[in-house]
């Protein structure tokens, strides 16, 4: 969670401060930081397209931001805001042309009521005290990415009209299962880490380019087999003992199965667009059988991770690996040039 800061300086009065200004044609006012309490000293141009509110004091909304009909762009992060201060959203049909609405660090335990908001894009209520995803059902199927990270949500739902959704943020909430996916057909980012998740479910995605399961309690890697386009794979810190079913993910770049049960390295042979390998913190025996089994990415790979594995304490284990890899930049922490 992002800290307030605590202290910064605040103009005695807005003329002392460059971003806040009386220009009736100011399009942006950014007031990050300010600790403020309220608006009251400050103008509100009707003219502003981005309304900044980030780390301030704030526990109300003004209700002249509700005016703000040409608004498009408005983060309340990091205050005060809680469910009560949030209904004066619902209200505010002015502001139906928002498209970004950032609610993220605030004091919420449930989805805000933004149905009114009919071209919203992005939508963002991470780090609150929020138990439910319900509400979500009446935000627009306009919405392009969701945020709803470090919460105390138990379930997925409501999603099914999302249809336009790249990204879906869900990591560090309450989660077990992973259901009601199946309609986000365009979705390209899926984050679930620190969750409680035990198995994969992925509903036959196949647009899907990055996916994160860190901290959870896999114990097996199938289920991502039709996720075709998948280029980032995130792990790491789950109870995974066998690399497998992933012989068809051919676009993928990052894989990282640190902190596991591995004891070899298997099925990632055609994995021929392979740059990044993340396999530290595991129980790996043989450097003979990983360049075996990487055969397919040898040129491409450049940053491989195998420290905190029996087979680091091998001899000359840089020189090895960087005969095995030739393209190899990264071995651990130690990074080479390209030309040795």
């Amino acid at each position: 969670m992002d800290a307030v800061a605590e202290s910064s300086p605040i103009p005695e009065s807005k003329a002392d401060d460059p971003t806040i200004q009386d220009d009736l044609n100011s399009t942006v006012l950014d007031l990050t930081s300010f600790q403020l309490h309220d608006l009251d000293s400050i103008e509100l141009p009707s003219s502003l397209t981005e309304l900044d509110l980030t780390a301030n004091r704030l526990s109300s909304l003004d209700s002249r931001i509700g005016e703000l009909s040409n608004l498009k762009k408005l983060s309340i992060r990091q205050n005060l805001i809680n469910d009560a201060a949030a209904e004066s959203l619902s209200r505010w049909n002015a502001l139906s042309g928002l498209e970004e609405l950032v609610l993220r660090d605030n004091q919420m335990t449930k989805i805000p009521d933004a149905s009114i908001y009919k071209r919203l894009l992005i939508f963002d209520v991470s780090f609150n005290e929020i138990t439910s995803l319900h509400g979500l059902s009446k935000v627009s199927n306009s919405l392009k990415e969701l945020y709803v990270s470090k919460n105390e949500v138990a379930r997925i739902e409501e999603l099914d009209h999302f249809q336009q959704l790249r990204i879906l943020e869900l990591g560090s909430n309450r989660l077990r299962v992973m259901e009601n996916l199946k309609n986000l057909t365009n979705l390209q980012e899926l984050w679930l880490g620190r969750n409680r998740i035990k198995a994969v479910n992925l509903c036959g995605l196949k647009c899907l380019k990055k996916i994160s399961l860190q901290s959870n309690r896999l114990t097996s890697m199938t289920g991502f087999e039709d996720c075709v386009a998948l280029e980032e794979l995130y792990l790491s810190h789950n109870g995974i003992s066998k690399i497998e079913s992933m012989s068809t993910l051919v676009n993928l770049r990052i894989l990282d199965v640190s902190s596991n049960k591995l004891t070899s390295v298997s099925d990632i042979q055609n994995l021929t667009c392979l740059e990044d390998l993340w396999l530290n913190d595991n129980q790996i025996e043989s450097l003979e059988s990983i360049s075996e089994d990487v055969a397919g990415s040898r040129q491409k790979l450049t940053t491989i991770y195998l420290e905190n594995n029996p087979c680091a304490k091998s001899p000359n284990y840089f020189a090895r690996l960087r005969q095995i890899f030739p393209n190899i930049q990264q071995i651990d922490s130690e990074v080479f040039t390209k030309n040795f």
